[in-house]
């Protein structure tokens, strides 16, 4: 009877973490399922999906130049091939259900991720006396939702998997005494590390040497024992794996931020700075935030050996760094938030009473359920404005679908639009979504500010154009002068194009149109 007992709680405990994090990650199914096709949640999962489109067509491929961005010169991009092939092989098993199969791939790898990382931490954490604390913010957090939502296929989510489990098997690694039993974790944890670095060489690798820093500190002859030495091949190995398939090395112009790159940066919510006194993120973590520098300080004062948090310290360093990261580039928050969830059960150790706990981290979620509830129950306004963009995107997808030819016929949009009507055009465009196309993006800013005829003509000569859309004058013009960093112009041609057709240069012929866009073919002799 107690084994019956033990077996339903099991279930019961799955099934709630289970429907939590398909109840968050899919609460946005009604902007991805639109009029029965798929619409991924920005300009980045359309490239992705461009990636696996080509896997998929030609299996064994492996992409390391991006012919539909930056066209004619293309792109050596930073993505890798780890998640092409996990959409690729997530779209053989829908084939059976469905004639969509690569787009439904596309539009759930990233909650299947979620789930399979929401599994890993509850049977990981079996032994935390909080680890419910846990579960519930991984579960609940928006801005790890974000990462891992329905019709994000990008490599946030498969990295937020592979971290936690680089961590967890890491921290396990160090809590326990026996050699027999830390083997396996240590030789988990390398692995983990490796095919995250492999995923992108940026955040998984800078975690990796904060966590191996802090290890040598801590104790420098415990990192190489021989009893480690079967990890570091292993990670080793997969490395060496890594670099002879990818065949290129790492780029780091996401440090060097100057010019143009700098102004196009400023217009990416991931790369922007995060003030410390921005609510955000109280929606992000909760209340709990306030008191993590105390429950810390209490936790490194008096350590308790043998306790699941009793070695907790690199994961304390990787907290206050990824804080710090946060506030430089949104994009760690990610990381930040999901260690923050991780480090909870160690941190609340030394308070005895449950009852506090549960009753001060259920205060202390009130501004992620405030969250939520603007996200569920959207005013008036914020509803529009999603029905709106759903109707664009629809919109927008027509006119791409009517560039599909066997030829090559090159198109010109606003850089954030490129990504999406090459994966539905099947067409290159100028621009791209990626720092690796700034050329595309800057030239395609110049033309749509440009007063001077001759200029914008050249423009398309130089690239080989053969389409322009024209979309919303008033963003694309003030994007376009953000890029440049120059004021705008009277009368750009952004605003011809999209306000008065009839005054278009004679080399832009007016091809069709959507109350979203306008549609140009292009006039220029080759």
């Amino acid at each position: 009877m107690q084994r019956f007992g033990r077996f339903a709680l099991i279930v019961f405990e799955v099934a709630l973490l289970t429907a939590l994090i398909v109840a968050t990650r899919c609460a946005n199914y009604q902007d991805v399922f639109v009029a029965g096709n798929v619409y991924f949640v920005d300009a980045d999962c359309y490239a992705r999906m461009m990636r696996a489109q080509l896997v998929r067509e030609k299996p064994g491929l492996i992409i390391r130049h991006h012919e539909f961005e930056n066209f004619p010169e293309g792109t050596t991009p930073h993505t890798t091939a780890p998640l092409d092939y996990l959409i690729v092989a997530l779209s053989l098993f829908l084939n059976s259900f469905t004639a969509h199969a690569l787009d439904l791939a596309g539009a759930f790898v990233s909650p299947l991720l979620a789930l399979l990382a929401a599994w890993f931490l509850w049977w990981w954490s079996m032994k935390f006396r909080y680890r419910w604390v846990m579960l519930i913010l991984y579960a609940i957090s928006p801005i790890l939702v974000h990462g891992t939502e329905l019709g994000r296929p990008d490599h946030q989510s498969l990295l937020i998997l592979l971290v936690a489990i680089a961590i967890c098997a890491g921290w396990s690694s160090q809590t326990l005494q026996a050699a027999n039993l830390a083997s396996p974790w240590r030789l988990t944890s390398a692995a983990a590390w490796a095919l995250a670095i492999w995923v992108s060489a940026y955040e998984p690798l800078v975690l990796f040497l904060i966590v191996t820093g802090t290890a040598l500190v801590m104790n420098r002859r415990a990192v190489f024992v021989r009893d480690r030495r079967a990890g570091w091949i292993l990670f080793a190995a997969i490395i060496a794996i890594a670099f002879a398939v990818e065949r290129r090395v790492p780029s780091f112009v996401i440090f060097q931020f100057t010019g143009h790159l700098k102004n196009w940066a400023h217009t990416i919510g991931e790369l922007a700075h995060v003030s410390p006194m921005n609510p955000v993120w109280l929606n992000w973590c909760g209340f709990l935030l306030f008191v993590a520098p105390v429950l810390i300080w209490m936790s490194i004062r008096t350590p308790r050996n043998g306790a699941p948090g009793g070695r907790a310290l690199p994961i304390y360093v990787l907290l206050v760094a990824t804080y710090f990261f946060t506030v430089w580039q949104a994009r760690w928050g990610y990381f930040f938030v999901l260690i923050f969830a991780l480090a909870l059960p160690a941190l609340l150790v030394p308070i005895k009473s449950s009852a506090a706990v549960w009753i001060a981290f259920v205060l202390s979620i009130f501004p992620i359920l405030r969250d939520w509830d603007e996200r569920l129950w959207p005013n008036e306004a914020q509803l529009a404005a999603r029905v709106e963009r759903r109707i664009e995107s629809a919109q927008i997808r027509d006119l791409a679908l009517s560039l599909r030819s066997p030829e090559v016929h090159p198109f010109l949009a606003p850089w954030w639009l490129s990504p999406s009507i090459a994966y539905w055009s099947g067409q290159p465009g100028v621009a791209g979504s990626s720092h690796e196309s700034l050329n595309g993006i800057e030239e395609t800013a110049r033309f749509f500010l440009s007063e001077n005829l001759r200029e914008a003509r050249a423009i398309l000569e130089k690239r080989h154009v053969a389409w322009v859309f024209a979309y919303d004058f008033d963003r694309v013009a003030q994007n376009s002068a953000a890029i440049l960093n120059e004021p705008l112009p009277r009368e750009p041609l952004s605003r011809v194009l999209d306000r008065t057709p009839s005054h278009a240069p004679p080399f832009l012929v007016f091809s069709a149109q959507t109350p979203a866009c306008k549609l140009y073919g292009v006039a220029v002799e080759r």
